[in-house]
This record gives structure tokens, C-alpha cells and sequence, in this order.
């Protein structure tokens, strides 16, 4: 797991290229469905456009999956480029659907090409980013008597806390960012005198916006 920026809302931006009309639609997607479902979606809503060009990247870096479509113009032309900026931008999880209304004015190959890169790259310039981040769930018992000083642990290394059962002892559910969790493993030992240690009970990722 890695942490890595993705879109932190759905954003839309507009380019007029020799009379031509761009509309690029941008959104997060965490999955192939959740991407063809929004580009299902983009095409419904400009049902009367000439083209609604898609792409996508799922996951980031070496597990990835990519997917774009030239969606009637010619090849290469559309999907390519739009595909390209994704890439080049750094973002994971994210799909886009560039919406072409023609104005009459044939672009060329090369034309159409940069056009599209261009509207991609206009939606990405002001796309706010949120971050995956790799987190464990921990889990810790401790006595009453260090309930305080762990709690106030968890908060000093921004983990959050997402449940708290008093019986016997306190039982401490949390959630720590990946790269903070020996730092606070260790920070946890010296505070009990190494009496009390947190239990990873699962990995997954959280989104935080920046």
C-alpha cells in the first residue's frame, strides 16, 4: 500500500477550441465499475454531444488499471491523449469524460489531438486533491488507570479513535496511518513501561483531504 493523491470531488471545465466546445468531466473512482457507471452517467446527461471521450486510471504506480475510448473520433486522436495527462498527472483512482460539441471547424489529427490533451489538462490544473492514505486498524487493552495517557497517544500521533468498550479493561479500537504506526508503537512501550502493546486487526486506506 502506498499513499497518493486522488480527486477530492467531482469538477467540471470548459475550453472552446475553433469554435468547438470541451466540457471535461472529472470525478474519483475507486474501482472499474464506479468509473463506467460515471461514464455512463456524462453520456446520459450530453446525450446529444458528438462525442464523450473516457478515461481512467484505477489503483497507482505498478497496479494499475487504465482504460480510454476515442469514442467515434479517429483513432488515436481522443482517448490517447486524454489517457496521457491522466497519467502525466500523478493522481490515482480518477476517471474523465471530455465532451466534444463540434462548431464546424475540422481540427485535423494532430488538431484534434492537442485539443483533447488541453481540455484534460484544464480540468487538472484546478482539480482539488484528497490523499490515500495507507492506514491500520489497532486494537489495545489497558487498564483504567493508562486509559488517559493512551488516548492522548493516539491523538499526539493523529490516529483516530473509532470505539471504546469499559469492562475488565479498556478496550481501544483506532485507526493509524501506516508510517506513524512504529513511532507509536514505540512511543506506546516506553509510556507502559512495555506492559502494553497495540494489535493490528486490519489494513486498509482512508481518504483525507488536503
Amino acid at each position: 500500500m502506498k499513499r497518493y493523491p486522488i480527486p477530492a470531488k467531482e469538477i467540471r471545465t470548459e475550453i472552446k477550441v475553433k469554435n468547438s466546445l470541451f466540457i471535461s468531466s472529472v470525478a474519483p473512482a475507486f474501482s472499474t465499475d464506479q468509473a463506467r457507471k460515471y461514464i455512463s452517467h456524462i453520456k446520459s446527461e450530453y446525450f446529444d454531444a458528438s462525442h464523450n471521450v473516457p478515461a481512467f486510471l484505477i489503483g497507482h504506480g505498478d497496479s494499475i488499471i487504465n482504460h480510454c475510448s476515442d469514442d467515434g473520433e479517429p483513432s488515436g486522436t481522443a482517448g490517447r491523449p486524454v489517457l496521457s495527462v491522466l497519467h502525466g498527472s500523478g493522481f490515482g483512482d480518477i476517471v474523465i469524460v471530455v465532451t466534444r460539441y463540434f462548431g464546424g471547424i475540422k481540427l485535423g489529427t494532430g488538431g484534434l489531438g492537442r485539443a483533447y490533451s488541453s481540455a484534460a489538462k484544464s480540468a487538472l490544473a484546478i482539480l482539488p486533491k484528497a490523499i490515500r492514505v495507507p492506514t491500520y486498524t489497532i486494537m489495545i487493552a489497558s487498564p483504567y488507570n493508562r486509559f488517559d495517557v493512551i488516548r492522548n497517544l493516539i491523538k499526539h500521533h493523529k490516529g483516530i479513535i473509532a470505539a471504546q468498550d469499559f469492562e475488565v479493561e479498556v478496550t481501544i479500537t483506532a485507526t493509524l496511518d501506516v508510517l506513524d504506526y512504529q513511532n507509536f508503537q514505540s512511543a506506546l512501550q516506553e509510556a507502559t513501561n512495555g506492559k502494553i502493546e497495540a494489535v493490528i486487526t486490519k489494513s486498509s486506506e482512508e481518504i483525507i483531504s488536503i
